[in-house]
């Protein structure tokens, strides 16, 4: 009863956003609510939520601290240089910004956080995407896809679980891996260009001066694809000193990442904050302190160093905060998700019954079947889960038919492509609140493309004799 109770709550969780008849916060409270009560266990649900709360308190923290971090370095200018050799680039042709997206996603990826991957990689882009027109579900879905494929390495969190879990050593998991997530990286360049044409077809190719007459009510500074660093569209005035500030787009309006002229840049502390987000990242990698420790003290630092004055501080904080409660409302309602998926027995259930129907016969191909049971497991429930309480049981099945214990680990990393769209990862909120998509539109999306992704990663890793 626990196992079809919890497929069919996460079914009606996925169906209700997808359709968008409830919004996530309230389908991720509200449904395992309704479902701890069918369970019984209603009088236990505050226990469960608590328990929610408390393990996923410290990832919230840190999605808080780390937004208005990079909140920070966006408005002082950090990624400006970013943002303009993408540009230069992309031009404004729609299928070379969709593979500059997963270009970009891949690269910030090798820091291992899928938060910071999404806070940069939608700063950078989503001016570009705005501003053309494109479909913000094909920037969000790219760049799910090659974070998630990027998210295999030793510090990126499933290789080391899958290492610790089989108690093997994490560079033997991921080093024979990596032709198989090379082609599982083409791929998503692929899917991209794919992707990129599709939009080419819908929008046709422009020019940035194309671009900026269609909408010259607002000024935008532009730095042209190899070109003028003061090509302007203005309504009128000198656009300059005060009257400059007092007329910067609204949120909505493209580009504004790249107005030189905005208030909050600091080019005297261009190579401090630089320095200052190096040592973070490395600090993170290092594990020198937890990581909601490592954004708490940057971000303290960042502003005091860049805005030393009260209501400068204030007008900056103030400026991010629809994003961290947008981001942060959604990891706690997410915590009633979990506590009580996992608080019920649920999971322990659902996971049981799908290992318990492998047939006999595929023993010998265990490794196989671990790899495409990671594509629906590691999207329905988290990586600690998965990793601790799933991949031991497959090894063990595995080892009984010759199959190595190393095999069945690289084989439980196919799925995680999709993994880093579930509603159970919190870095996708960050991804599709700073995009200001539904969850339910990127999910539709994506879900199709990200396992398509996961089994040709899969189907390499047998290829190259890997899995």
């Amino acid at each position: 009863m626990l196992t079809i109770l919890g497929f069919t709550m996460i079914a009606t969780f996925l169906v209700l956003i997808m359709l968008k008849k409830m919004s996530p916060i309230a389908a991720l409270v509200l449904i395992p609510a309704l479902f701890c009560v069918f369970v019984g266990k209603g009088g236990k649900l505050g226990d469960y939520v608590i328990d929610g709360v408390t393990s996923l308190a410290p990832t919230a923290a840190m999605l808080m601290f780390a937004i208005v971090y990079f909140g920070v370095m966006i408005d002082v200018g950090l990624f400006d240089p970013i943002v303009r050799g993408i540009l230069k680039f992309c031009k404004a042709d729609p299928l070379r910004i969709v593979v500059g997206t997963a270009v970009l996603a891949a690269i910030v990826s090798l820091d291992g956080d899928g938060s910071t991957t999404f806070m940069i990689t939608v700063s950078a882009m989503y001016p570009l995407y705005k501003r053309l027109k494109m479909s913000l579900v094909v920037m969000t879905g790219v760049a799910a896809m090659a974070n998630g494929v990027m998210n295999t390495l030793p510090w990126g969190g499933p290789t080391a679980r899958a290492a610790t879990a089989l108690k093997v050593s994490a560079s033997d998991i991921f080093v024979p891996m990596i032709p198989a997530l090379a082609v599982g990286m083409l791929a998503v360049l692929v899917l991209s260009y794919v992707l990129g044409r599709r939009e080419r077809k819908r929008l046709g190719v422009l020019t940035l001066d194309d671009v900026l007459v269609e909408e010259p009510e607002t000024e935008t500074v532009l730095v042209a694809a190899g070109g003028d660093d003061n090509k302007r569209a203005r309504s009128g005035g000198s656009g300059s000193g005060a009257d400059a500030d007092a007329e910067l787009p609204d949120e909505d309006d493209g580009f504004q990442g790249l107005d030189p002229n905005r208030a909050t840049l600091r080019p005297k502390l261009y190579w401090f904050n630089a320095l200052l987000t190096v040592t973070l990242l490395t600090a993170m990698i290092m594990e020198w302190l937890p990581i909601p420790v490592l954004f708490l003290l940057g971000a303290a630092l960042a502003l005091t160093v860049n805005f030393p004055h009260m209501p400068d501080q204030k007008a900056r904080l103030g400026a991010h905060a629809e994003n961290v409660l947008n981001v942060s409302g959604m990891v706690f309602a997410a915590a009633v998700f979990t506590g009580v998926l996992q608080g019920t027995g649920m999971v322990d259930h659902m996971a049981t019954w799908l290992v318990g129907n492998i047939p006999d016969g595929m023993g010998p191909h265990m490794a196989f079947v671990t790899g495409v049971l990671s594509i629906p497991l590691t999207y329905f429930m988290s990586n600690d889960g998965f990793y601790f309480g799933i991949v031991p049981v497959l090894a063990e099945a595995g080892n009984a038919h010759g199959v190595s214990t190393l095999e069945i680990a690289r084989a439980s990393l196919v799925g995680q492509p999709l993994h880093m769209s579930s509603p159970l990862v919190p870095a996708v909120y960050v991804l599709v609140g700073m995009a200001k998509v539904e969850f339910g539109d990127h999910t539709r999306f994506v879900v199709k493309w990200a396992a398509l992704t996961s089994l040709v990663v899969l189907g390499a890793g047998i290829l190259f004799g890997i899995i």
